[in-house]
């Protein structure tokens, strides 16, 4: 079924939406929240926390042309929630691997920074810096810090070599670290 016609669902209030939704992205949403928590139950209650938010927030959202995109940040969130509601003080080693790395490029804590608009203002910056880069670099960024795939699954997914991701991840951080100088933040 294509995510028009379950989003259709969803607005109709038909709970096969649901079941829908689970048949088509159910593991890859389950694949999200696992590298993220490690922990298959919890990946598995994660994805059913998904469902239960898009039945929440469809309406008033429509994403027909972005059902899974929608589904994936939903499920992020859950996941990221879990870890900081169960290892407030210790992270897990993916997540502490993945923040450190992006500890390098980002800006330093700042009042402002918590302010939603500042944040706004920083993901739009991030966002259009990801766009002056080539596609591939698009796919092995967001592959590795929203989708939080290991740098094998990244050089297994796109026929390059384990250094030559690290390579790319490392220079783009680099230049986005370069960029938000640039912009004015503190990195």
């Amino acid at each position: 079924m294509d995510d028009s016609r379950i989003v259709e669902l969803f607005l109709s209030r038909d709970e096969s939406a649901v079941s829908h939704t689970a048949g088509k992205y159910g593991t890859k949403l389950r694949a999200i929240a696992n590298r993220i928590l490690d922990d298959p139950a919890a990946a598995e209650e994660c994805e059913n926390d998904t469902y239960l938010a898009a039945w929440d927030l469809i309406p008033p959202n429509e994403p027909r042309t972005y059902l899974f995109s929608f589904l994936s940040k939903i499920t992020r969130h859950i996941a990221l929630d879990m870890i900081r509601k169960r290892n407030s003080s210790k992270r897990s080693a993916v997540f502490c691997e993945l923040t450190d790395e992006m500890a390098e490029c980002l800006p330093a804590d700042t009042p402002g920074v918590e302010d939603a608009v500042e944040a706004e203002a920083l993901s739009a910056l991030i966002s259009a810096f990801l766009k002056t880069r080539s596609e591939e670099q698009q796919i092995v960024f967001v592959r590795r810090y929203w989708h939080f795939d290991s740098i094998d699954e990244i050089a297994k997914l796109t026929g390059f070599s384990k250094s030559k991701v690290k390579m790319m991840l490392s220079r783009t951080r680099r230049d986005l670290r370069e960029r938000l100088r640039k912009e004015g933040y503190t990195v």
